[in-house]
């Protein structure tokens, strides 16, 4: 059940509004009463409602009329009429319409508060069902932070001591640094932790888009808008936002989000209805903020209001003594994943890792380590395993001459061994690869490789 709800009761009879918001407002919900339907959807313009209590038998506007607009503008809204043993014909037709359940009257104070607590109960599993259909998969899963190097031991013992306080967290570090991994940590450690965690990407939508992402949108409130939407933080409720790359984002988008941090408060596009939420926001960038605020780029309260705890995440380079340790941690994962049993990394192999400079940090060592898993020539990697470019210097010699090759060349070389090891599944080669299958064919094409006859 949803803690401290807010509840619109609508009925024209003030001793039935009366004695439902003492029932109710027992339970610590948040009780709002209108005297019919015409007062019941001026005040739904203005604030969101997690339930409705709705008599079916009002003057003006009928109860029927005004649960058809409820939910044509609000699918996911939950609501309970309320109606008398001779119109229980029309409870079942409301139904029908989409109310949840139907209160003969008389009731007590106790069925009352039953089927509140039911449909509330609805209420929260429809908001857990649009986060399930629109979450991405978790990307790292039930992984912990793995470092033994001092700083991030200090980084470690940051988490744990703002992590239960609810406090706003400004994470900032070179891509690939493990930003979302240490928000996730955050967001585990905390009361929230049984509460959604949401991922916000801020540079991967045009702001028009990004602002509906973000605080959802109404019907009809742009071309396009073919029915309410739930934002990311109505979603969120009670949970955790995690704003990746917030530097970003708009001055438009920052007003609103300074709102959000202030009042608590969003406000759906093409709407004046206010939504209260209760959110954790973690942010995070790999820009510097300081510099964004002086160039006037990004408000200097809303960078205060974000950053009241900063925790800085150093580039691998700086912290070489974890690459072994995030090495052996990878190894054993991609293991497990890819169903292979690769049993270590060789001395020479690891010393090309700690020797190479990562500046795709631990994104990048993931993805380079998932590889040399997945095309292990034996059940030890090699240098020749480790195949990014500048890394795994045998990789771009040749073994009769060692004459240097151009990068294309060892490219060209390593897309035929990856088809061929994998039996020329175009997914999994360009998923080890790290690029998409467009990519993939493009590169077939400029080096004349003829998938079909590799595999």
């Amino acid at each position: 059940m949803l803690s401290q709800a807010n509840i619109l009761v609508v009925d024209d009879e003030e001793t039935m509004r009366d004695s439902c918001r003492q029932t109710l407002a027992q339970n610590g919900n948040r009780v709002e009463v209108a005297e019919d339907g015409s007062k019941a959807l001026s005040v739904l313009e203005k604030e969101s409602f997690d339930l409705i209590i709705l008599d079916l038998k009002m003057p003006g506007l009928s109860g029927m009329e005004v649960l058809k607009k409820i939910k044509e503008d609000d699918p996911e809204v939950v609501v309970v009429v309320i109606t008398g043993y001779a119109t229980i014909e029309s409870a079942v037709e409301a139904m029908k319409s989409g109310a949840y359940d139907f209160i003969p009257k008389p009731f007590t104070p106790a069925s009352l508060r039953m089927i509140v607590e039911r449909a509330l109960e609805k209420r929260k599993l429809s908001l857990e069902n649009v986060l399930l259909r629109g979450e991405l998969k978790d990307k790292f899963g039930a992984d912990v932070i793995v470092g033994r190097s001092a700083s991030m031991q200090k980084v470690e013992e940051l988490v744990r001591q703002v992590a239960p306080t609810d406090t706003t967290v400004l994470i900032s570090g070179e891509t690939g640094t493990g930003k979302e991994l240490i928000a996730r940590a955050v967001h585990n450690q905390s009361s929230r932790a049984d509460k959604p965690f949401i991922v916000v990407d801020c540079g991967g939508l045009v702001e028009s888009l990004f602002e509906s992402e973000l605080f959802g949108h109404v019907k009809g409130s742009f071309t396009g808008a073919t029915e309410t939407k739930y934002g990311r933080f109505e979603v969120a409720n009670e949970g955790t936002v995690f704003l990746d790359e917030i530097g970003n984002i708009s001055m438009n988008i920052q007003t609103k989000l300074l709102r959000v941090l202030q009042q608590k408060e969003i406000t759906k596009v093409g709407s004046s209805q206010v939504v209260k939420v209760d959110i954790r926001i973690i942010a995070a960038t790999n820009k510097d903020m300081l510099k964004c605020v002086k160039e006037q780029t990004f408000r200097e309260d809303l960078f205060y209001r974000l950053s009241v705890v900063p925790i800085v995440l150093p580039p691998l380079r700086k912290r070489t003594e974890d690459i072994p340790v995030l090495a052996d941690y990878f190894l054993a994962k991609y293991n497990k994943k890819r169903e292979k049993n690769v049993a270590a990394i060789s001395d020479r192999a690891m010393k090309v890792l700690t020797e190479y400079d990562w500046p795709g940090n631990v994104r990048e060592l993931e993805n380079v380590i998932e590889r040399a898993v997945v095309l292990a020539r034996s059940g030890v990697i090699e240098p020749t395993d480790l195949w990014y470019y500048e890394l795994g210097g045998e990789t771009v010699s040749s073994s009769d001459d060692d004459e240097v090759k151009s990068l294309a060349d060892v490219e060209r070389e390593y897309i035929i061994m990856a088809v061929k090891r994998l039996n020329g599944h175009i997914g999994k080669v360009s998923q080890v690869l790290g690029i998409d299958r467009k990519t993939l064919r493009l590169k077939l094409r400029k080096y004349g490789i003829d998938f079909n006859h590799l595999g």
